[in-house]
This record gives C-alpha cells, sequence and structure tokens, in this order.
C-alpha cells in the first residue's frame, strides 16, 4: 500500500482549474471584506490591510494546509489517486450576518470602528468555540440522519445562492462573462481536452481577463477595495487574543448570542451537510477532526485580527469532477496567504475579473444539486425536492430584502404599513429562519413517511417542535436593520405546536399500524 501511495502526486494539472474556482470564491469574500469594512464601517483601510485580511489568510491557509494533509492521508492509505480536498474559506453567510446583525448595530451606537472591529472579533471567536464543541456531537447526529435530509439543503443552496445568484451575475455583463462561462461548460460537460492540455479554468480566466481589459474596466460591476503600489508591503498578522479578553464578560456578548448561537450551529450543520456530500463522492472523511478544524479555523481568525469565521465550503463534487486532488487546496491557501501578507490582495482583485472566472462557481452549484437526486434512492427524490423550498424561502427574501433597501424600503416598513404586503410574507420570513435545520428536517421526515417509518417521522416533528419552541427555527424579528432571529423560550410557539401535532398524527398512524399487524 505505502509502494502504491508514493506514486500519488501532489499535485496533478486539474489542480490548476480548482485553485482558480476556490481561489475566486475566497476573492469575492474579500472583496465583501474590503468594501463593508472600509465603506459601511469606516475601518482605516491600515486596519482593513494591516489586520483584518491577514488575520482572514492565515485562518484560511491554516485549514487548506489541513484539509490538503486530510486528503493526502486518504488517498496514501487508500492508494486511490481520486482524493479531492474539502474545499475551505471565509463563511458567507457568517460574514453578512456578523457585518449587518453586529458589527453596524455597534458602529452606528458608538461610531467607533474600531470598537466595531473588537466585538466582530469577539462574535468569531465564540462562534469558533461552538462549532468546535458541535464536532463531538456531529457525527452521531449524521448517522442519525438520512443523506437525502443532508444533501437536499445543499442542493437547495446550490440551485440559489451559487447557481442563480452568479448566472444573474454573468448575464448582468456579458462581455467579460459569458465566454468564459462558455469554455468552463464546455470542458466539464463535454470532457473535452483544449489544445496543449491548457485547463478550461485557465483558459476562462484568461480570456475573460483578455475581453476585460480590452472593453474597459468599466464593463465590471464587482467593488474593488482598490490599492495603490505604495500599499504593497510586508503584513504580518497579529496576535490580537488579549483584546477579546476585553469583551467575553461584557454586555456585548450576552447582547449578541442570538446571532452567534444561530449562525454557528448553523455552520455545524452546514459543514457536516459537505461532509456527508463528499462521502457521497466516494472520499469518507472523519467527521471529528474535519469540523474540529473547521472550528479551529475561526478561533485562529479571531485572534489574529479577523472578524469573520471559516468554514468547510460547499463543493467538493464539483471540485471532485473537475479533477481536482489535494494540491488545489495547498495552492489556494498560499495565494491567499501571499496576497493579503504583501498587501496585494487589492491589486490582484483590480486586474482579474472575477466576471472571468465565475462560470466555474456556476457549475459547481450545478453538480451539487445534481448530486442531491444521483447520490440518493430513486424513491428519495420527492424528499430531496422538498429539502429545497426553505433554502429557496430564504433566498427569496434575500432578494426582496436587496430590492426593497435598493428602493429605499425596508421589511420593517412593510410590516409596519397598515396595507401589508400582498403576500404571504410571514410564511416566507419563518421559512427563512433557520432554513438549513429546516430543510434537514423536512427531508429526514419526507423520507420517514417514504419508507413507512412513522415512528421515525414522529420523532423528527418532534425535533422540529424544539427547534421552533426554542427560536432555532421560524422565529424571527422585523427591525429597521433587518430580519434578526429570536431566540427565547416559547419564540415560535405556533410553529412548535403544529409540528406537536405532524407527531402526534404520525404516531397515532405508527400505532394503527402495529394494531392492525396484531389483529
Amino acid at each position: 500500500m505505502q509502494k502504491e501511495g508514493a506514486r500519488i502526486p501532489w499535485f496533478v494539472k486539474k489542480d490548476i482549474d480548482g485553485f482558480f474556482g476556490l481561489g475566486l470564491d475566497n476573492l469575492i469574500q474579500f472583496i465583501l471584506i474590503g468594501s463593508l469594512c472600509g465603506g459601511l464601517l469606516g475601518m482605516p483601510r491600515e486596519l482593513v490591510l494591516g489586520r483584518i485580511f491577514p488575520g482572514a489568510a492565515l485562518s484560511i491557509l491554516f485549514g487548506n494546509l489541513f484539509y490538503a494533509w486530510q486528503a493526502r492521508k486518504l488517498a496514501l492509505r487508500t492508494g486511490r489517486t481520486d482524493v479531492t480536498a474539502l474545499p475551505y474559506g471565509i463563511n458567507t453567510v457568517s460574514l453578512l450576518a456578523f457585518v449587518f446583525f453586529i458589527m453596524v448595530p455597534v458602529y452606528n451606537e458608538t461610531h467607533d470602528s474600531g470598537l466595531a472591529w473588537e466585538i466582530g472579533m469577539l462574535a468569531c471567536f465564540l462562534s469558533g468555540v461552538i462549532e468546535f464543541l458541535g464536532a463531538f456531537v456531529a457525527e452521531r447526529v449524521r448517522r442519525l440522519t438520512p443523506r437525502a435530509a443532508l444533501l437536499s439543503a445543499l442542493g437547495g443552496i446550490a440551485i440559489t445562492f451559487i447557481s442563480m445568484d452568479f448566472l444573474f451575475k454573468i448575464y448582468q455583463k456579458p462581455f467579460v462573462a459569458m465566454l468564459p462561462m462558455a469554455i468552463i461548460i464546455v470542458q466539464y460537460f463535454s470532457k473535452i481536452r483544449f489544445p496543449v492540455g491548457i485547463p478550461g479554468g485557465l483558459l476562462a480566466v484568461g480570456v475573460g481577463t483578455a475581453l476585460y481589459w480590452v472593453i474597459g474596466p468599466q464593463e465590471t460591476t464587482w467593488s474593488h477595495p482598490g490599492a495603490t503600489a505604495q500599499e504593497v508591503g510586508l503584513y504580518v498578522p497579529h496576535f490580537t487574543g488579549h483584546v477579546l479578553w476585553r469583551w467575553v464578560h461584557s454586555e456585548y456578548a450576552a447582547r449578541y448570542l442570538s446571532i452567534i448561537v444561530p449562525m454557528a450551529l448553523l455552520n455545524v450543520v452546514g459543514s457536516l451537510q459537505n461532509i456527508e456530500s463528499a462521502e457521497a463522492g466516494g472520499d469518507t472523511y472523519r467527521t471529528f477532526p474535519s469540523l474540529a478544524v473547521n472550528g479551529l479555523g475561526a478561533v485562529v481568525a479571531s485572534l489574529f485580527g479577523s472578524c469573520f469565521p471559516t468554514t468547510i465550503y460547499i463543493g467538493h463534487p464539483g471540485w471532485k469532477a473537475m479533477g481536482a486532488r489535494s494540491g488545489y487546496s495547498l495552492i489556494n491557501g498560499a495565494f491567499i496567504g501571499l496576497i493579503s501578507f504583501t498587501g496585494m490582495v487589492s491589486l490582484v482583485i483590480r486586474a482579474i475579473p472575477l466576471e472571468a472566472g465565475i462560470g466555474i462557481l456556476l457549475w459547481i452549484g450545478v453538480v451539487i444539486c445534481a448530486q442531491a437526486f444521483q447520490t440518493t434512492p430513486a424513491r428519495h427524490a420527492p424528499a430531496v425536492a422538498m429539502g429545497f423550498f426553505p433554502s429557496l424561502a430564504a433566498w427569496g427574501t434575500l432578494m426582496m430584502e436587496n430590492g426593497l433597501r435598493a428602493a429605499g424600503s425596508s421589511f420593517y416598513a412593510i410590516e409596519s404599513s397598515q396595507a401589508g404586503a400582498p403576500f404571504a410574507l410571514g410564511g416566507m420570513l419563518a421559512l427563512n429562519q433557520g432554513f438549513l435545520f429546516t430543510s434537514m428536517i423536512l427531508a429526514a421526515m419526507a423520507v420517514c413517511l417514504i419508507e413507512k417509518e412513522f415512528l421515525k417521522a414522529a420523532l423528527w416533528a418532534l425535533v422540529a417542535a424544539a427547534c421552533s419552541f426554542v427560536g432555532i427555527i421560524h422565529a424571527y424579528t422585523v427591525t429597521p436593520e433587518g430580519i434578526m432571529p429570536h431566540l427565547g423560550v416559547g419564540s415560535a410557539w405556533p410553529f412548535a405546536s403544529s409540528y406537536v401535532l405532524f407527531s402526534v398524527l404520525f404516531l397515532a398512524i405508527h400505532l394503527g399500524r402495529l394494531h392492525q399487524e396484531g389483529a
């Protein structure tokens, strides 16, 4: 076995394609960080470039090194040459939640961008600790949850937040983005070889970049943090753990636990689903170390200046189908570290339009959605589809919220008006809150019903009732700042009561069937 493993290369040519996809995804997060922290929170560039970017890059490097090593170890143990590392980077959902629901309120209250940064680091630290602790129980959850329940939530995210979102961006800027998209889908749908074996991702980015500079930089609409040659230099990550202890026992920690806890739990479940997705694709990784390092990555980020937790990314099946192995993870970690520690991150973002490579992310979303159906029993397809609806509600909520904000309105204004919304707004918002959990529970109940396991379905209904009662799902508060989770006893009691009735119904059917069988 060792001799076989010795022939397994560290890098393959398709790792370049994988790197472009994962690297572009991480660059998107850096664009968001730069624009939100610099523009919305008024943070000086010295803080963003000198503290936040290096801290975020260190956490990405930390995780990518582990997951590349993990994949290499699996390849050597099994003698396989097709093992793909788990993709890893900054958690977009947590990034937006921490900015808009924690850092922005602190900044609006105090007008102190430094304090907003410190409380953001505290939120990241607490999230990482919760995620690390969650690793101890996640394997049991994984064993008890049907595969369709874990993969349907990912499929819903893939078709909405990934594929639809990037498809809109591609068709918004056709001259730069559509030809690279065509190159990507030709490469990976048709499995053809381009001249001299050039990777499709590299060709797509090269063509898109050339079109961008020929047509003109005005063709792209991505927010660039901006940079000058004078900003290039050495930006070493600085330990900022001493700042956190100042706030761990403060009222800020207690005030924002209702944001931090649900986001951390969401990250644990999402990462768990991604590990299941990898196993469905042929790469079986141990749950505990994978999730533990995921949580530690967020802790590392917070201790070195970043406010943004990391996560195991959705998309392993896409990168595996692309041909990436463990090398793409190493290249990504090294690249993000290099451009962040040297201050070149803004220059890279300005030079390479992200529209040139987002066709890769579109394709990955398509593959994930397809996997949800392909790797579960055909009779469970309705359960997979059932799990899509909460993700659709969450995506619709985000689209509506962005549209309302652009029009100078908000959900708060709609709810405050006597006329109200001309549709079931409350239902959409209820499905939006904790949508990953809701998706998993609904799909799990559906699988149990398909298999006529009514007792198990009743137990899943009780899980939904418990989650509703404490506000993990369905409980929300509409504020002028946006839709916020509402944790607390009895937070969503109407839903809890309804799920209890679900359980009673399923249990009655179970007992009736037992009676018939015994008669």
